[in-house]
């Protein structure tokens, strides 16, 4: 009877449950290798997820805006800060203006929000205020509230967590915040500007931290004298409580008269954006800065899946090397080589799939933990639990594709191997390396081609409108081309490998085997390489872009004076009097408040006077009147500032967006911010180096005592002059570029300038000397006191010198505040990816090199049978993972830094690049190290007995 050679029928499928039977048994008897797989798969996801999902739960949904914002009310009515009625609030946000023709309106006048309150409802009154209390013999500031804040309208804005209501006139509510700052009781006395209360209960508001200091005070627990002065904007507000929703039509209407409101039915149901538009201008469009930011997690999340991805298939190579025996009887019994393929690779199918849902669940897990303990503190970081279903489904997608295709790799190796060559020897066959290097070689080069046509893309056009609609193609490209360039590289590293052993004549002994050994067993070498490269890849790309947007914000962000710099007034206003008149102001001794603070504070360097122009005195509100002068011997209403030359305004385009942001005129100190009446100082030398933060050149020393300024900024020079502008404050003229208005110069002085850049951009015009301050009658006099702080001073700290101040104003109206720049709250941020960006490296190091050394244990049985002395072979798995560690941190620094350096160049942070040097020095020289040191620790000396494989 003839054989039947067909194949049978559902054979396929019949292989494939083989397949996953096999390949769940090997799971089950190789515990240890499959829980590290699993580890490495499921890390990533769960990070990826948990920070989607923290990430969502920081922006606030709409029906959380509603409860944290208005409780049970409809509505809220404040002060909209518009120039003029054709502006538009943004309609989840009340205090930001969202579209305005920008035209500043001199006549335009505002309407009390209270005025502009619709009929037929309940008004629940909200009123902000400036309270002060003692602190041992002085006063400290602190925030005053006086609302109902237990009326059930407020129901879930406001919430009490501790204590009782008020029951009497002297009973008031508390946050938790000032009861620990203040170190009170419930039932304790608190005397503050306002009277004497007793802290009852505490009270959480759903928009503020409960870290802040609030007193929550009834209605008549004020006095009626406490605040005659106007009321500040923004320091009354107006719930609405009624059955009637506050519709976009009447929100628009309030617009126009300076009136922000908050409805509970707008933000639920937003208007269309062509309805949040003023004719002849365009909404605020931060779509690009969203994008920026999706990039970067984008790019660090796709590396950190190749990382893993490469981890693991180390993992596999290892395990298919062990199994290779009893594959290679599976197919003498006749298995085909896509079922002895696809054990292995039914292999990572199994343990991604469990990887993946173990991690989604960890990473949400993990984020509602957060978010429940954040929450629970009484911080408003975190809004709430929004898992981020998209990203999340993507992370897990890209997990399991990772983990398949790690399998892959030595399942195609395996299958391919012959029968009997397999059962005779467990070393596994070197792959055919021209193959891979010419795919290699290829994938390289169009990842060079993608990241070069990302590049050249988002630097094609100047037109930054332009440019932002090109941005997610350009991110697109270049995250392609990241992941493409690593690809190639692991592709390449078998021939580079080689070539680097090819020039080891002059090391040492071990150096000299470890670096052969690799070329020769390029089945271990390779996958540990590879994994480290893409570990560095991940590390180095992190250390990039986030050194590039510390820098960012560290340009972004307004600098009142140096880092860690108070700035104290030597002339105080007073309070009002009773009948409403103006007060004497109050004249500090620059020497008593410097000696004050230093005593309260012992972190003070050094304290400096300065001297500036005189400032506004006794100035008259209201336009300018035809017969009063801007300046006599018992007022002024002038204000000093530089001029900026036309040639040198920020290029901008119809939209308002800069056309470069790296250009020089957009940049430094006082482009497109509002001077103070100190921003042009009064002094020598040592007042320049006090505020600038830079030691005076000769030329700007020589400048000055000619007669001419220190100026901090070239964009106010034109042809090596400055010209010293003194305007009425009291006048409005339409400005010369743009729609608004300006000041009218009533003088104007040309002066030979020296530009001297502070160290960061400061708000000073520049240093004129005293000389010159008298020839141009500016009338000089004392201004401030500068203190320079060692550190940032705590919330402690700061009271302490708030008080020894007011002891010297004799009176607690000046807070101490210090600048704190941007490394206070955001240094930790670097060092923390710092930190786990070596991490993940010295754990991909270790964990391939453990990979290596457990495939090599035959080998160092053979060293120590020759009689190679455990001194020797401890060097040698020393060397080992110096080579793959050092091979891999190498390439991986390069393919991880290109690709955030073009990144970053290609988006709006491109002003902002800043390549850690240094840190990614530190990786360099340190991961290889490390892992060299602990492989020569943790190689036993001897090796336990092993039975002899079979010939």
């Amino acid at each position: 009877m003839p054989l039947d050679l067909a194949p049978a029928p559902q054979g396929r499928r019949s292989g494939r449950r083989v397949a996953l039977r096999l390949a769940r048994r090997d799971i089950a008897r190789h515990k240890g290798r499959s829980l590290l797989i699993v580890l490495l798969i499921m890390l990533p996801v769960a990070g990826m997820t948990g920070a989607a999902t923290l990430y969502q739960s920081s922006q606030r949904t709409p029906g959380e805006i509603v409860d944290y914002e208005l409780g049970a009310t409809q509505a809220r009515f404040s002060t909209l800060p518009v120039p003029n009625s054709e502006s538009l609030q943004d309609p989840l946000n009340d205090a930001m203006v969202a579209s305005s023709s920008g035209r500043s309106d001199p006549d335009f006048q505002r309407m009390d929000p209270f005025d502009a309150l619709p009929k037929g409802y309940d008004v629940l009154p909200q009123r902000m205020l400036q309270l002060s209390a003692g602190v041992g013999e002085a006063r400290v500031t602190l925030q005053g509230s006086e609302v109902d804040a237990l009326n059930p309208a407020f129901a879930g804005k406001y919430r009490l967590l501790d204590g009782r209501a008020p029951q009497t006139a002297t009973e008031v509510l508390a946050s938790p915040g000032l009861m620990k700052r203040f170190k009170l009781a419930f039932g304790q006395e608190f005397t503050t500007s306002a009277g004497t209360f007793v802290p009852v209960g505490t009270v959480r508001d759903s928009a503020a931290s409960d870290g802040n200091s609030f007193l929550y005070l009834q209605a008549g627990q004020v006095p009626e004298g406490m605040s005659p002065g106007p009321p500040s904007p923004g320091s009354a507000s107006y719930y609405l409580v009624g059955p009637e929703p506050v519709t976009w039509q009447q929100i628009r209407e309030a617009n126009s008269k300076g009136v922000g409101v908050l409805s509970r039915s707008v933000v639920l149901n937003p208007p269309p954006p062509e309805q949040r538009v003023v004719a002849g201008s365009k909404p605020w469009d931060n779509s690009s800065a969203a994008v920026a930011r999706y990039a970067t997690f984008g790019l660090l999340g796709a590396l950190a899946l190749l990382e893993v991805g490469l981890l693991a298939g180390a993992a596999f190579a290892v395990g298919a090397k062990r199994q290779v025996r009893e594959l290679a009887l599976l197919a003498s019994a006749g298995a085909e080589s896509s079922t002895i393929g696809a054990v292995v690779t039914s292999g990572g199918l199994w343990l991604g799939t469990l990887a993946v849902a173990a991690g989604a669940g960890v990473g949400l897990g993990g984020a509602a933990a957060v978010v429940t303990v954040v929450r629970s503190t009484g911080s408003v970081r975190l809004a709430g639990l929004h898992p981020d279903v998209l990203l999340t489904a993507v992370a897990m997608v890209m997990g399991l594709a990772a983990c398949i295709i790690a399998a892959m790799v030595p399942a195609h190796q395996v299958s391919r191997r012959a029968v009997l060559g397999a059962l005779k020897s467990g070393r596994a066959p070197a792959p055919k390396g021209w193959r891979t290097t010419v795919a290699g070689v290829g994938t390289l080069a169009l990842a060079t081609g993608l990241l070069a046509a990302g590049w050249l893309l988002g630097n094609s056009t100047r037109d930054p409108d332009r440019r932002a609609e090109q941005l997610p193609l350009v991110v697109t490209l270049l995250i392609a081309g990241a992941v493409l360039a690593v690809t190639g590289l692991v592709l390449l590293t078998g021939w580079l490998v080689k070539r680097l052993t090819s020039r080891t004549q002059r090391l040492s002994l071990s150096l000299r085997m470890a670096a052969r050994d690799s070329a020769r067993n390029l089945a271990r070498s390779v996958p540990a390489v590879a994994a480290v490269l893409a570990a560095a890849t991940l590390a180095s790309a992190a250390l990039v872009l986030s050194a590039s947007q510390l820098a960012g914000m560290r340009e972004s962000h307004y600098w009142g004076a140096l880092e860690n710099q108070a700035y104290l007034p030597l002339t105080v206003d007073q309070p009002f009097a009773a009948d409403g008149t103006r007060q004497p102001s109050v004249h500090a001794d620059p020497a008593a408040l410097s000696a004050a603070v230093a005593a309260a504070l012992g972190t003070v360097e050094w304290t400096h006077p300065l001297t500036a122009p005189q400032g506004l005195l006794n100035c008259p509100d209201g336009p300018a009147a035809p017969t009063l002068p801007a300046r006599t011997e018992t007022s002024s209403c002038l204000m000093y500032a530089l001029a900026k030359p036309a040639a040198n305004e920020c290029p901008r385009t119809p939209q308002g967006r800069m056309t470069d942001p790296g250009d020089w005129r957009c940049r430094g100190s006082l482009v497109g911010e509002q001077p103070s009446d100190r921003a042009i100082l009064v002094g020598g030398a040592d007042d320049v180096r006090a505020v600038l933060g830079r030691e005076p050149t000769d030329e700007a020393l020589a400048v000055l005592n000619a007669g001419g300024m220190v100026v901090t900024n070239p964009v106010f020079v034109a042809e090596g002059k400055v010209l010293l502008q003194a305007q009425d404050v009291r006048t409005q003229i339409p400005s010369a570029v743009g729609p608004a208005s300006v000041h009218a110069t009533v003088r104007s002085d040309s002066l030979a300038a020296a530009v001297l850049e502070p160290a960061v951009p400061v708000p000073y015009y520049g240093v004129v000397s005293p000389e010159t301050a008298t020839r141009l009658d500016l009338r000089p006099a004392p201004a401030g006191l500068l203190v320079q702080l060692a550190k940032y001073p705590s919330e402690a700290e700061a009271d302490a010198a708030s008080a020894a101040a007011a002891a010297v104003y004799r009176q607690p109206g000046v807070p101490f505040r210090a600048e704190p720049g941007i490394s206070q709250g955001n240094q930790w941020m670097t060092w923390s990816i710092v930190a786990a960006a070596a991490l993940i490296t010295f754990s991909a190091a270790g964990i391939t090199t453990g990979l290596s050394l457990a495939d090599a244990r035959t080998d160092h049985a053979t060293l120590a049978g020759v009689g190679a002395s455990p001194r020797l072979r401890k060097a040698l798995a020393g060397s080992q993972a110096l080579f793959t560690s050092g091979a891999g941190i190498v390439l991986g620094t390069l393919a991880g830094s290109v690709p955030a350096v073009l990144l970053v160049l290609s988006t709006d942070m491109r002003t902002a690049l800043e390549v850690p040097w240094l840190h990614l020095l530190a990786l360099v020289l340190a991961v290889p190290m490390t892992g060299a040191v602990l492989a020569w620790a943790f190689t036993p000396s001897g090796l336990p007995l092993s039975r002899r494989g079979l010939l």
